[in-house]
């Protein structure tokens, strides 16, 4: 056996799929990589998974991952001489429902928009496709061509062959017991066989990565669950080459393997493996079958595939897989702790993540950033409920429950709430709010008036907070609306150099004087939008900044990653000290002044300004500012005030028309203003000028900041892409990923959809894309229509903002 090395730039930590997959790429760009199993490769979880490779998710990005891991699968082969069981024998996914049918159709759409091939089936073809089910119950299914399956364990064989032969170097049997930290930096991993100095450490651990990483200070949060699914001998009449089966009506899914059939699926009762702690040499290890529990899932596997009542079983497999809270993977640099990587809690789909997840961790690794916006499965998302257990498999054990059921358009989870909650959560929920959740954090999304029920009902069709929505919005346009935003994250940076290292991170120039207000945008060096929050000088050594919910953990990583090294400014998260009201309308001003002495004109509290003014005997700092495309002011609030305030707005506005409102209102305020949504209209794949927002940039100063040349080499160069604002007929329903068409080409899709209360019709926001070019000119010249749910429909197109009569409201 080859000696262990005394040094490797980087060390994998784990030897399954992602573990390999990680190791071949980074040796394959170059960089000296050592791979650590504690067994032998794939004896964890890979050895026992299923083996479907599956490729549409809701987001273009990780479609593109899981597209990556189709592509290099086709020549792994080719690469090692190795056999990897990959077949592309397509996948099939059944529609039973009407409501289901529109789901399908809509996923149709999105193949169509991210570029995969995918087709509508009636059922007789879907059977000629897989003659061995039955279609009594079925309205119609999809096919995507290039989905397949393969061989878990020789997949990973062949990636590790692949790493080695590009330089990688691979131990079994060699346990890494801790992470060397020294003063707070990664300096090697001490293992069973010795000590490797490295300068960064990939923990690919499956289940074993809570735990691994929780020792060091990082939190990942996962949950091992058990999984079932059967292997049967030989049945007549199985064709080779059978296509995938998804049938989420059934919560099944089945694959052909060597003339018979496998058989599993996602039950709505999850079994939760161990509580927190794992057993002792566990490898290669199978639990014990559930019969009974996997009982209900045979059932419904019969109404399908009838010939498995007398298919004998080869095997019944029940295996722990890692699943997480929102049942995506985790991908990424740990906040807690630089040059340390995650690449864990695959949600069985490990297999088909596989190729691609290495990719990207190896990209993330070698160059400090993934190579495109993996936000959905960025380990920053989580935040402060993730770091209990106990929530996490509340939450866990919902997700996995949720694997095959219905996808509804604004879903809210139900388990582990409340979690964290405004002061104001008792006066809200007995005013009417129905509450959805963020990060922990329940907020309002829309207020139901008596006899109305107070609760979300899911279809694709209009909601039935669709008409509750209508009121919140034409009160803020008409009169006043009073928001609870209190979950906004909110962060302090202090020090004598706190306004030289804002300025290198802004885009905008937020060196302006105590009391200024900006709205600015973080860039990557590829002028990418890392960031885009609202930024407060307290002081001249002190600023407030307040961004998303969502993206507390991100933003507060980002911002403190990238204080220059040597300069003096401390960033601290006060999320917690303020509550935060946003009284928004035209008759904000005069709700307002009502209850407070100091002078709210404009000329004394000008649009972009902030000031500290008193109501209710609370000291508070009110910033003037706008999400909603209205005069307003975000009032942030001491949390013991927060009660008295919000009683005292309510009585002052009564005679104006003061209403409550919610997020969901936010929502269709904004899309008729045309303001972007990070992660969604803008993120670090997305420039300011592509987005529209290049007025926000200090590119007429000489002041320096990250990203300033790539934008400066774009403004001589041009765009390829731009943000537009596309509307259609009142009765269009859009979510966001519909399919753009610009004189019957696809050029895009959108990212945000919705409905404009004011206007009376569909709003989408998306980039219309032309490798020559996209021009303002371009984009407006030509004929466009949206795909929705399949079927095309006209459209308008602008880059102007729908609704702008509000704008001398808004500054006046």
């Amino acid at each position: 056996m080859e000696d262990l090395p005394g040094s490797s730039k980087v060390v994998v930590v784990g030897g399954g799929i992602v573990g390999c997959s990680t190791a071949y790429h980074l040796a394959k760009m170059g960089v000296e990589v050592t791979l650590l199993e504690r067994r032998k490769l794939t004896s964890g979880t890979t050895f026992h998974a299923a083996g479907l490779v599956g490729q549409l998710r809701s987001s273009a990005n990780v479609t593109q991952l899981l597209g990556y891991s189709v592509d290099l699968y086709r020549r792994l082969e080719a690469e090692t001489g190795l056999a990897t069981g990959w077949k592309m024998n397509g996948g099939l996914r059944l529609a039973c429902n009407a409501e289901r049918w529109t789901e399908v159709k809509r996923q149709a759409t999105t193949a169509h928009s991210f570029g995969l091939e995918m087709h509508l089936l009636t059922p007789k073809e879907a059977q000629d496709l897989f003659p061995v089910m039955q279609v009594d119950d079925v309205v119609g299914a999809a096919f995507l061509p290039t989905d397949g399956q393969a061989n878990p364990s020789d997949i990973t064989q062949a990636l590790a062959r692949a790493a080695r032969m590009a330089g990688a170097r691979i131990f079994e049997d060699v346990k890494v017991l801790s992470v060397d930290l020294q003063d707070g930096e990664v300096r090697g991993v001490i293992t069973t066989a010795g000590r490797i100095a490295c300068e960064k450490v990939v923990v690919c651990a499956g289940m074993w990565t809570r735990p691994f990483c929780a020792a060091h200070g990082v939190n990942v949060p996962l949950v091992p669950v058990e999984h079932q699914y059967l292997i049967t001998e030989r049945i007549e009449g199985i064709p080779t080459g059978l296509p995938t089966l998804r049938d989420p009506d059934r919560l099944t899914y089945w694959k052909e393997e060597v003339g018979g059939l496998v058989m599993g699926g996602y039950e709505p009762n999850p079994k939760l493996w161990r509580d927190g702690s794992l057993p002792p040499g566990f490898h290669y290890t199978l639990l014990d079958t559930d019969f009974d529990h996997f009982t209900p899932i045979v059932e419904l596997a019969l109404g399908r595939v009838p010939a498995l009542e007398t298919a004998g079983i080869k095997q019944m497999i029940n295996g722990p897989e890692s699943f997480t809270p929102d049942g995506m993977f985790i991908l990424g640099e740990a906040p807690e702790q630089r040059n340390l990587f995650v690449g864990a809690g695959f949600n069985a789909f490990g297999i088909a993540s596989g190729g691609g997840a290495g990719m990207c961790l190896a990209e993330w690794v070698a160059r400090g950033e993934a190579p495109f916006d993996l936000w959905a499965a960025d380990i920053r998302r989580f935040g402060r409920p993730h770091f209990d257990t106990d929530w996490i498999r509340k939450r866990t054990y919902e997700a996995y429950g949720k694997h095959y059921t219905m996808a509804w358009p604004g879903e809210e989870h139900r388990s582990g709430r409340p979690c964290r909650i405004s002061p104001l959560y008792p006066a809200l929920k007995s005013a009417g709010a129905v509450f959805g959740e963020k990060l922990g954090w329940e907020r309002p999304n829309w207020f139901a008036e008596p006899g109305e029920p107070a609760q979300d009902i899911y279809t694709y069709q209009r909601p039935n907070w669709h008409a509750a929505v209508g009121r919140e919005h034409r009160a803020a346009r008409e009169a006043a609306v009073l928001i609870d935003q209190t979950s906004f994250a909110k962060f302090a940076l202090k020090g004598p150099d706190a306004a030289a290292a804002l300025s290198w991170i802004c885009a905008n120039d937020i060196a302006r004087p105590v009391g200024s207000l900006t709205y600015s945008q973080m860039l990557n060096d590829r002028g990418g939008i890392e960031a885009d929050l609202t930024v407060v000088r307290r002081a001249r050594d002190e600023y407030y900044i307040v961004t998303g919910t969502g993206f507390a953990t991100r933003d507060f990583d980002w911002i403190a990653r990238n204080i220059p090294t040597g300069m003096n400014a401390q960033l601290f998260d006060i999320t917690g000290a303020h509550a935060v009201l946003s009284l928004m309308g035209p008759r904000a001003r005069d709700i307002l002044q009502a209850v407070t002495r100091a002078d709210m004109s404009n000329a004394a509290f000008p649009f972009g300004t902030a000031q500290m003014i008193g109501i209710a005997g609370a000291p508070i700092l009110a910033l003037r500012v706008t999400y909603v495309g209205e005069l307003g002011w975000e009032l942030h609030i001491p949390v013991e005030n927060a009660a008295g305030v919000y009683a005292a707005l309510h009585r002052a506005g009564a005679a104006h028309g003061l209403r409550n409102a919610g997020y969901r209102a936010i929502e269709t305020l904004r899309l008729e203003k045309g303001y972007r949504a990070w992660a969604a209209d803008i993120g670090p794949d997305h420039t300011p000028d592509e987005a529209g927002l290049g007025w926000a940039v200090k590119m007429g100063t000489d002041i320096p900041f990250r990203g300033r040349e790539a934008v400066a080499l774009q403004r001589q160069s041009g765009v390829k892409k731009r943000l537009a604002t596309f509307t259609a007929a009142p009765d269009v329903i859009l979510y966001g990923r519909e399919t753009i068409y610009r004189d019957g080409a696809r050029v895009g899709w959108l990212s945000s959809g919705g409905y404009g209360h004011t206007l009376g019709c569909a709003i989408g926001l998306g980039y219309v894309r032309n490798p020559a070019g996209a021009t303002a000119e371009y984009v407006l010249s030509g004929r466009y229509e949206l795909e929705v749910a399949t079927k095309r429909v006209p459209c308008e197109v602008t880059l102007r903002p729908l609704y702008d009569p509000a704008m001398a409201r808004i500054k006046a």
